[in-house]
């Protein structure tokens, strides 16, 4: 099968299920043939034309399913040639099988190094690292993996792209980067956050007819979520239901110079369903946030008790776009934490929560980007990166609530029902890359929590829905050039989908 699942797995999880399919009465060799016919035939789809294949093949299981692929292309008539960095008669198990087969095939073999590359190859099968690669790369393997990057051909990763952690999508050194992955049996977390993306290209996954009950044994380590929760999550609206069934979201920020960060989350949260949204801000920015959307209540901050009266009217509070770290902001902040409100923390309330590591957990979804996550536990950036997954264990140990660490393959952690739970984006684009995106992202989760989600079930399907309008901008006029305020029909119509007004 080709389609993405909605379970991830870690490495050492896809090694189990492995395990369980062979010990269920899968043959090893069997799987290991199947992996290689899946990965066959993505390349005769993909790259019809080509003829040369080259085949990298390193001495586990993932060079075994390039013995396969070679095989395979000896018996289509392709011209295939194998480029190995272990003998094949040092081989074992399974690996050996194939590697033997392809002796008898008579199929052209070599070692593999830096003075030995698949120049003239019109496709680069690499069968050299798989997934149980954790620690650095020695420098030889790294130089020459830097050497196959470097050729103007294109490539077939087996599994998982050689150089990439499977559980963290960072490189280990150089990285073969890959234009399409084939990847078996378990889809890896790894190759869908960090720089995995950027390295797996194209994802084609493939179950090798593993039985369900093989699945069943094994917990996933993260889920993806997909649309068809949102219905479930967001029911019909009852005939007779008004405003105030649908709650109340306050947003809390503007401070000067930057009104338009607020403005944006109050509109967003208007936008998906929130029954009334207010806004707390400068006062100098009351007159420009109801010319925007006169549909907001606002609300200066220095007029007396107005802070009070809307804290305590709030269903959820939707504080830090705009809401800058100075005393105006600091106060604001102090004020809605007392409030014991659900909260949606964002921007500047998490560098000032940053500097007040003793504040206790709240019944928050704090959203940060890496940057702020970095300030938040007071390591740099690059360390934040290294491992989002690690990172996002850190964060939610340390300030609980619900926490979504924005980037590339957005994560969310928090409870549900009484469990853990944890939760990758696949959906969005590099459109994103623009100001404003996060803020409106505050005020989707603030509606979502506002109609009735926990905050765990609003972070993961707001953002899900926050990334697929992005997606949908996108496709109708293109990335560069994607605004904030372009997601906000999109973002209607994705949380409508399904229902009986849709279109």
């Amino acid at each position: 099968m080709t389609t993405l699942p909605t379970v991830l797995f870690t490495a050492e999880q896809t090694r189990e299920l492995d395990r369980l399919a062979i010990a269920t009465g899968t043959p090893g060799a069997n799987l290991m043939q199947r992996a290689g016919q899946a990965a066959f035939d993505a390349l005769c789809e993909r790259w019809p034309e080509a003829r040369r294949i080259a085949v990298l093949c390193g001495g586990g299981n993932n060079g075994g399913d390039g013995y396969v692929v070679a095989a395979l292309a000896h018996r289509a008539g392709l011209q295939p040639e194998i480029f190995y960095t272990r003998a094949p008669d040092t081989l074992s198990g399974d690996a050996l099988t194939m590697a033997q087969r392809c002796q008898g095939l008579a199929i052209p073999q070599q070692p593999l190094h830096e003075d030995a590359l698949p120049v003239e190859a019109d496709v680069v099968v690499d069968g050299l690292l798989g997934t149980g690669l954790s620690g650095a790369l020695r420098d030889d393997m790294s130089a020459l993996l830097a050497g196959l990057d470097a050729l103007p051909v294109p490539r077939l990763a087996l599994d998982i792209p050689s150089g990439l952690n499977a559980d963290t999508g960072m490189p280990l050194g150089a990285v073969l980067r890959a234009d399409l992955t084939c990847t078996f049996i378990g889809m890896k977390r790894g190759l869908l956050t960090g720089q995995g993306p950027v390295f797996a290209g194209e994802l084609l996954f493939f179950d090798l007819q593993v039985p369900r009950s093989v699945y069943q044994q094994v917990s996933p380590d993260c889920r993806v979520p997909v649309p068809e929760e949102l219905p479930a999550a967001l029911p019909r609206r009852a005939a007779d239901g008004h405003k105030g069934c649908y709650g109340h979201v306050l947003v809390v920020g503007g401070d000067h110079g930057f009104p338009g960060a607020a403005i944006m989350t109050a509109q967003a949260a208007a936008r998906c369903g929130a029954g009334k949204v207010s806004l707390l801000t400068r006062p100098e920015h009351v007159a420009m946030a109801i010319t925007r959307q006169p549909e907001i209540m606002v609300r200066g901050a220095d007029e007396s008790g107005a802070a009070d009266e809307l804290i305590e009217s709030a269903t959820v509070i939707a504080v830090g776009p705009g809401l800058g770290t100075g005393p105006w902001g600091q106060q604001l902040l102090e004020r809605v934490l007392a409030s014991g409100k659900p909260l949606v923390v964002d921007a500047d309330a998490l560098n000032l929560l940053a500097a007040h590591a003793d504040i206790g957990a709240h019944d928050w979804v704090l959203t940060p980007h890496p940057g702020e996550a970095a300030r938040l536990l007071q390591v740099g950036n690059a360390e934040i990166q290294s491992d989002r997954f690690a990172t996002l264990e850190t964060l939610s140990a340390r300030y609980g609530g619900t926490v979504l660490l924005k980037g590339l393959g957005t994560l969310i952690q928090g409870d549900s029902a009484g469990q853990r739970c944890r939760a990758l984006i696949v959906d969005g684009n590099p459109g994103m890359a623009s100001g404003g995106m996060g803020d409106v992202l505050t005020g989707v989760i603030a509606a979502l929590r506002a109609q009735g989600l926990n905050g765990y079930d609003a972070a993961r399907l707001g953002a899900m829905a926050h990334a697929r309008a992005a997606d949908r901008c996108a496709r109708q006029a293109g990335e560069r050039g994607l605004l904030a305020t372009d997601l906000l029909g999109a973002l209607r119509e994705q949380l409508n989908e399904g229902s009986l007004y849709a279109h």
